[in-house]
């Protein structure tokens, strides 16, 4: 008869179980932290996409000598969570018309997400004139909020007076 040890190569019951506990908990722990995570960046992203957006507009309209407008999608004014369509504004009344050419666009944000305008600038239409500048004078603050309505962590896409687009942390308000 031998006497020779045999190795144990495998878990015990035991030892497996403990295991799946503390990655539980772990996981647990981990995604309400990442779900903040999530929403920042993809408010970051949308804002990136419109910023995006308003500089090939305004590019584009000192390329092509013409007026070139950002429209939003749907139809209630300030609202701008459907998409928004570029094209080239021939006759300047800020609508996709049969002569005028789209550019590009862009869907609409994910369910939760917001996009509004203030009520001076921007409601319906952004548009750049041949020179770069913008068609309206006034400038807007575009606002981008998440499901939460947090002020804080929402972002401000703040149009100035020439059409120059700039991104900050926070909002005045949410809808």
């Amino acid at each position: 008869m031998s006497n020779k040890l045999t190795e144990n190569l495998g878990f015990t019951l035991i030892e497996l179980i403990v295991t799946i506990s503390i990655v539980a908990i772990l996981v647990g722990v981990a995604i309400p932290g990442f779900t903040s995570i999530i929403n920042s960046t993809r408010l970051t992203t949308y804002a990136n996409e419109l910023v995006a957006s308003l500089n090939l507009a305004r590019s584009e309209a000192v390329k092509r000598g013409v007026q070139i407008s950002v429209r939003r999608k749907g139809s209630t004014n300030q609202n701008w969570d459907s998409g928004w369509d570029i094209f080239t504004d021939l006759d300047g009344d800020g609508a996709l018309d049969a002569a005028d050419t789209l550019l590009k666009t862009y869907p609409a944000l994910s369910n939760g997400f917001t996009l509004r305008t203030g009520t001076v600038g921007y409601q319906d239409f952004a548009a750049y004139l041949p020179s770069g500048l913008s068609l309206n004078s006034s400038g807007d603050t575009f606002r981008l909020c998440d499901s939460s309505a947090d002020t804080g962590d929402s972002r401000a896409i703040a149009v100035n007076a020439v059409g120059r687009p700039r991104t900050s942390e926070g909002t005045t308000a949410c809808p």
